[in-house]
């Protein structure tokens, strides 16, 4: 009895400190631990959530790595990590490299190509056979190598819409104004969430990017369950989620500022 009632005290005390960890504003935290991703669900198209299929992300030298070697064909097997806990107001920060070679059974337009998810639905209300998270995406990309600009820092948005430039623009991606970064080099990217208000994209310093009341609304995610896609409904919180489609990609020093609410 005495045991039990020790487990149980601990256990409200968790839940305690995780509340007061996702209500204290003003501190970085890490949502990584340079461990391993056990504070972090996986889904994976055509797969329930939770099954880390083909071992796609996994943790070397503090660093998440999303590959791709035990795939065989790609099969649009479209993967997210999510981090546990929702976000509303928050200041995060991580750093990415592109490495290796994209998968060749992949869509081309995945070359150099992956993204963070935010404001995203909860994974655990994704069906088996959904392709993409109702959210709002920081798109990363790298040059081609073709001299041609191609900025990262973008915004896309499946399943959801913005306001740029002060309207609704139903565009499924925007380009950021950020320069070119090519090879596997480490860039640092930063985003500013303000609920369903003001979203700012930050890369290497620099203010590439701002848009403000993202919304659900548009096409790009299929199969999803309609209870979940309520079209016009403003996303003012949601989980934070890494990309993975087909390109090698290394994450690494996530972590977290939560602001104060206004």
């Amino acid at each position: 009895m005495i045991r039990s009632t020790i487990l149980i005290g601990l256990f409200l005390l968790s839940g305690l400190s995780h509340s007061a960890f996702a209500q204290k504003p003003g501190k970085w935290v890490p949502l990584f631990n340079g461990k391993d991703i056990k504070d972090w669900f996986v889904k994976i198209h055509h797969h329930e959530v939770g099954e880390n299929f083909g071992n796609t992300f996994r943790v070397e030298d503090n660093i998440i790595k999303v590959r791709y070697d035990q795939y065989g064909d790609y099969n649009n097997q479209y993967g997210h990590l999510y981090y546990k806990t929702p976000f509303s107001y928050y200041h995060l920060k991580l750093e990415y490299r592109f490495v290796g070679e994209w998968c060749k059974t992949a869509p081309e337009y995945t070359i150099l190509n992956s993204g963070l998810m935010y404001h995203s639905q909860d994974p655990r209300t994704m069906p088996k056979e959904q392709d993409w998270p109702i959210s709002i995406e920081m798109q990363f990309l790298a040059g081609l190598g073709d001299g041609k600009p191609r900025p990262t820092g973008n915004m896309c948005s499946p399943g959801t819409h913005i306001f740029y430039n002060g309207k609704l623009d139903t565009r499924h991606c925007i380009n950021s104004s950020s320069k070119t970064y090519e090879g596997e080099q480490w860039v640092k990217a930063e985003i500013i969430v303000l609920g369903d208000s003001l979203i700012t994209h930050i890369i290497n310093g620099d203010t590439v990017m701002q848009y403000s009341k993202p919304q659900i609304g548009g096409p790009v995610v299929n199969n999803y369950d309609p209870k979940q896609k309520q079209d016009g409904k403003a996303l003012k919180s949601g989980f934070i989620a890494l990309q993975s489609e087909g390109q090698p990609i290394d994450f690494r020093n996530i972590e977290i500022m939560v602001l104060p609410k206004p």
